[in-house]
């Protein structure tokens, strides 16, 4: 009899030893993942191209894609010479509405994370989605940003100081929502003649486009002025992910954060952040086991006994 219950004391206490380390492999498992960054809400801000604080300047033939807006600071000079396809929301409530929710939307990217350090040179490189900060962040050539199989990937950047891109610079995207790409300066941004950019524009103070800059996006100013020179800017076109026959719907495919490839093919940065589903699958398969041997222990248990 004590030859019995020794064993089955055993029994019991491989099994509890078993199921506990199959568990804490599963719970350790999403405690190492590192959710979807999500994208930064703009609230009633949405609607407009260009935002203001202190003032609208414009010189030359521009066109804005979207509605314009400028408080506490009510003056707008230049509209002459400006192709409007939206409202001029001037001074009004709307626009007194869409300042706070930008302040909102300036703080929430402020506060976001993680981050990862980026150089204060961003042409040349190919990222990939995260959260970037930096210094005062310039952009001569090109910038390319790559979704990877998450074309619902999320790309924010963070500049202490100011963001100030070359003539003629581009930022390229790949298989990434135009949507999704925030600029959060700290300081005052400047697009350089001829410059592709793309994304939602937050500045502290002010908002340059030198002529003939283009933004896929939108150029806002909390407290200073946006100048404009002969320049187009258009409210990004939202793409929507979708399967045959399904609701439209945002993919889950996970996508490593923080590599940064380089022109020789190379990556660097942190890619562990990532959710590695084949680890989550093996934790799950494992506690399954363990289960069923778990359940076939004790039935034997009961045969026997």
């Amino acid at each position: 009899m004590k030859s019995s219950t020794y064993g089955s004391n055993q029994r019991r206490a491989r099994f509890g030893i078993a199921s506990a380390a199959a568990f804490g492999l599963l719970v350790a498992i999403p405690g190492s993942a590192q959710a979807a960054t999500a994208p930064v809400p703009l609230g009633t801000a949405n609607s407009f191209v260009v935002l203001a604080g202190a003032g609208i300047t414009n010189t030359g033939k521009t066109t804005l894609n979207g509605n314009i807006g400028t408080f506490p600071t009510p003056s707008i000079s230049g509209l002459s010479t400006v192709t409007l396809n939206g409202a001029n929301h001037a001074a009004d409530a709307v626009t007194q509405g869409a300042k706070k929710d930008l302040t909102t939307a300036y703080t929430t990217a402020a506060g976001s994370g993680p981050t990862h350090a980026i150089p204060v040179e961003l042409g040349g490189k190919t990222l990939q989605p995260g959260v970037y900060s930096g210094g005062a962040l310039g952009l001569t050539g090109t910038l390319t940003l790559d979704g990877g199989n998450n074309p619902d990937a999320v790309f924010i950047f963070k500049a202490a100081s100011t963001l100030i891109t070359g003539s003629n610079s581009h930022v390229k995207l790949v298989n990434v929502n135009p949507c999704n790409v925030f600029w959060q300066v700290t300081s005052s941004a400047t697009l350089g003649t001829g410059s592709k950019f793309v994304g939602t524009i937050m500045a502290l103070t002010d908002v340059h486009l030198r002529t003939g800059a283009v933004v896929d996006g939108r150029a806002l100013a909390r407290n200073g002025a946006v100048t404009l020179e002969a320049n187009t800017i258009t409210k990004s076109i939202c793409r929507v992910t979708t399967t045959a026959g399904a609701t439209p719907t945002a993919q889950v495919t996970a996508v490593p954060t923080g590599a940064v490839r380089t022109g020789d093919g190379s990556t660097s940065g942190n890619n562990t952040s990532g959710i590695n589903a084949q680890a989550l699958l093996a934790g799950a398969l494992l506690l399954a086991g363990v289960g069923g041997v778990s359940v076939a222990a004790a039935r034997r248990r009961r045969v026997n006994s």
